[in-house]
């Protein structure tokens, strides 16, 4: 039994890449593996689960995960998308590569509602992606590597579920870091423009027929209730009417009003359909925070971000030297590894040494959840690829092709935030967040 108590951590680590690789979850996979450190360890297990739930069930903060989930679960059955959609085609569809622009136009808007890159990519991203491919209008690659590409905006433009998930984690401000996301996530949608327009002139993408002007005040105001929803969300979170997690209450109440009664799409049961999405989404959710939490306290115990920090300290690194190391550590976890894993297991372990380095948490965690949409989208992983293909048939193959131009897109642009900090931190100085 000495030896197994000596090397507790070691037996942990690998027990849980035993479970992982045989296929548990990567919630259940934390428990476990923490369980049996902790009774080969011979530490106190109940104290370990009375952290597990005074972290779950005992910070405000987590509270606004579900309620963002149930907004987003909203919209989608609530055949929001189909305004959103119309109101993006009569804005931009005239332009080079019109169904491509509508496609990230329409994400930058949805983003605003959902929070999640998936339910951007499983909503308005099906439709959209339906609309490019029909009559070969443009290469099923393309298409779909567009959609995946301008859904990684979700997570980046508020709300943001993994934008929670680090204040949970560092203690920073949910509402600094969702208006620090602001100018990044219009700065990737224009320069994904650009790019689409560059490539539609080079390709003979076509152009949609444009939509009179005269039309476009009725569009906007079967889309303006929807529009509406970030808006409230940002003004309410600036102005201090209510907390970031109050925010995600308002969101969800809103999103419920608008689909039944403004927009008279969501029936009976299709709301208990969104309830029992919402529910098990969120029980994944919190089986994944319990893992964190549990397998947290063990890494916490055995001094784990101490010996980072250490390390880090011989290594004599400067900020810039810190962030491109994270950036390039982070790069390559996103290509194997869940966003919420790497958010809620990974980050605390550098959390210390970027903040005795003078690296502000909030520009920290705009760049590390930028980072980690890349990963969404990066070949072997991509989850965001594999969602394409299993809603729209298109082979992650020919995404593959496709998908690298705008890799280096977003590389480049995540190299520019990580440089000129005040990118992100400029709009959170401005409110009076920071």
């Amino acid at each position: 039994m000495e030896f197994f108590a000596d090397n507790a951590l070691l037996l942990m680590i690998g027990l849980l890449v035993m479970i992982t690789v045989a296929g548990l979850p990567m919630g259940l996979a934390m428990i476990v593996s923490s369980v049996f450190y902790l009774l080969m360890a011979g530490r106190d297990i109940g104290l370990a689960a009375e952290n597990v739930l005074n972290g779950v069930f005992g910070n405000f903060v987590a509270l606004a995960v579900p309620l963002f989930i149930f907004a987003a679960n909203i919209m989608n059955a609530g055949k929001v998308s189909d305004r959103l959609l119309t109101f993006a085609l009569a804005l931009v569809g005239r332009v080079p590569g019109g169904l491509a622009q509508v496609n990230i136009l329409t994400s930058l808007i949805f983003s605003g509602m959902s929070g999640s890159a998936i339910s951007d990519a499983a909503g308005v991203g099906k439709v959209i992606t339906d609309m490019m491919t029909k009559d070969g209008r443009y290469p099923r690659g393309f298409a779909g590597a567009i959609t995946a590409t301008s859904a990684v905006v979700g997570p980046i433009f508020p709300p943001s579920i993994p934008m929670v998930f680090y204040a949970l984690i560092s203690s920073t401000s949910v509402g600094a870091l969702f208006l620090g996301g602001v100018i990044p996530a219009v700065l990737l949608v224009v320069v994904l423009g650009i790019a689409v327009m560059v490539m539609a002139r080079l390709r003979g993408f076509p152009v949609e027929a444009a939509i009179p002007w005269r039309t476009f005040p009725l569009v906007f105001l079967r889309a303006a209730p929807a529009l509406m929803m970030p808006a409230i969300l940002l003004g309410g979170i600036y102005t201090g009417v209510f907390t970031p997690t109050e925010a995600a209450a308002v969101s969800a109440f809103y999103a419920l009003l608008l689909s039944v009664f403004a927009y008279r799409v969501l029936g009976l049961r299709a709301f208990l359909d969104v309830v029992r999405a919402t529910v098990r989404t969120t029980a994944v959710v919190t089986i994944v925070l319990c893992g964190a939490f549990i397998f947290n306290y063990v890494i916490t115990v055995e001094r784990v971000p101490a010996s980072v920090f250490a390390f880090f300290e011989s290594m004599d690194l400067n900020a810039i030297q810190l962030l491109i190391l994270l950036n390039l550590l982070y790069l390559a976890m996103g290509c194997f590894l869940d966003v919420s894993t790497i958010m809620l297991v990974v980050t605390p372990l550098f959390l210390p040494s970027a903040a005795a380095l003078g690296i502000d948490l909030t520009h920290l965690g705009v760049v590390l959840v930028f980072n980690m949409m890349i990963g969404l989208i990066t070949p072997p992983y991509g989850i965001l690829l594999f969602i394409i293909k299993a809603l729209n048939g298109i082979p992650v193959s020919e995404m593959i092709r496709e998908v690298w131009v705008f890799l280096a897109i977003l590389i480049a642009l995540l190299l520019v935030l990580t440089f000129v900090p005040d990118l992100v931190l400029w709009l959170p100085r401005a409110a009076g967040m920071l």
